[in-house]
């Protein structure tokens, strides 16, 4: 087994486990990939000022993201086809972050079911709800969420359309994974990954498999999803979830402040500062960018999220600095997942806990809530 000191190492061992069409799906963005790669740019740009003779003998990384105790400002975002990067992937993700004492987020397009999830941990989850045309499904599902004692919606808002992702197109990426000449050799060369798919409580998407055959249709999930993405989906669709879901409401993919005062006004709990980690529109500005404009305009109406890029202790801070309450992964631990399974998901969690922890310690700050913009080389 190679020594583990960071996330890409797990990427670089992801690569090598699982099947190009999937490790593809997770790492690429949109069109060129100008704002994907803007994610990971901006935070790199960024610099700390390092302070010195600061008792740092606590450090207290414990927090509340959306009024829940958490033992650090993480926690798992939603990510479609998790169950494909490793058998039950939703299931051993959700219990490493359980066993680390932060939150994590089941996505619509999860391969694991929200009843699959809940019967596997003791803690509650979070749900991220795609709006499709058919707003049965969203009915069904935020019942399905209240009944799993789920605690937080999250409304994912910046898919009026799909964002052209080059590599899924040329790998023909299929769900469930289809065996073909094109992608023999990769998937036969992938044993380990074939046999905990294989072995995984299901193959397609199980959440909405439920609401279609709850329906009596005949039809394949995928299919269904692609006749069913809402480009009219408005800020009254938000106002109507806000009377139906009486949890803590999240709107992920906010990148403009008059956006999120719009959603303060509504009545939404949080918001995820997030561009679909450039796999949207390209073009638009790394999140790092536009987060400290929106904390400003907002940050004292509606808690602040951030995503986008965030591959280690050090991104987190930054984004504190900056004015979000903490911060969530997606691309990070799936690269974990793929590389190690639910060990891979728990060392990525470890390795940003230590690299947060030196990093305060090295800017001279010994609590999370005291973290600001002045440990930030100007």
């Amino acid at each position: 087994m190679p020594v583990i000191t960071n996330v890409e190492d797990l990427r670089q061992l992801a690569r090598k486990r699982i099947p190009r069409a999937l490790f593809e799906f997770a790492d690429s963005g949109s069109y060129d990939q100008i704002t994907r790669d803007a994610n990971r740019d901006a935070l790199r740009a960024i610099r700390f000022r390092q302070r010195v003779l600061v008792d740092m003998a606590k450090v207290s990384l414990g927090t509340t993201m959306l009024g829940e105790k958490v033992a650090m400002p993480l926690a798992i975002a939603p990510t479609g086809l998790t169950g494909l990067f490793h058998g039950d992937g939703e299931i051993l993700a959700a219990r490493a972050a359980e066993r680390a004492g932060i939150r994590f987020t089941l996505s619509t397009m999860s391969i694991c079911s929200i009843e699959d999830v809940r019967a596997a941990v003791r803690e509650p989850f979070w749900f991220q709800l795609h709006v499709f045309k058919d707003r049965g499904f969203s009915e069904q599902v935020v019942a399905r969420v209240r009944k799993a004692g789920c605690t937080a919606l999250f409304v994912t808002v910046d898919v009026p359309t799909r964002g052209q992702r080059h590599a899924d197109m040329k790998n023909g990426l299929a769900v469930p994974p289809k065996l073909t000449w094109r992608n023999a050799f990769d998937v036969l060369t992938k044993p380990k990954w074939t046999t905990s798919v294989l072995a995984g409580k299901r193959k397609t998407f199980g959440n909405i498999d439920a609401y279609i055959k709850g329906k009596g249709k005949v039809a394949a999930s995928g299919s269904w999803i692609n006749d069913n993405i809402d480009p009219s989906l408005s800020w009254d669709d938000i106002a109507w979830l806000r009377r139906i879901w009486p949890g803590k409401l999240v709107l992920k993919g906010v990148l403009d402040a008059a956006d999120a005062r719009k959603a303060a006004d509504l009545g939404v709990d949080a918001i995820v500062v997030s561009n679909h980690g450039g796999r949207q529109l390209d073009g638009g500005p790394a999140t790092i960018a536009a987060l400290p404009r929106i904390a400003d305009a907002a940050g004292d109406r509606i808690e602040i999220l951030f995503d986008g890029g965030v591959r280690s202790g050090q991104d987190i801070l930054k984004a504190l600095a900056l004015g979000a309450r903490g911060c969530l992964i997606g691309r990070a631990y799936l690269y974990g997942l793929a590389a190690m399974g639910e060990a891979g998901v728990g060392k990525v969690i470890s390795l940003m806990e230590s690299e947060l922890r030196a990093t305060m310690a090295f800017t001279g700050v010994n609590d999370v809530a005291k973290v600001g913009r002045d440990i930030l080389f100007d």
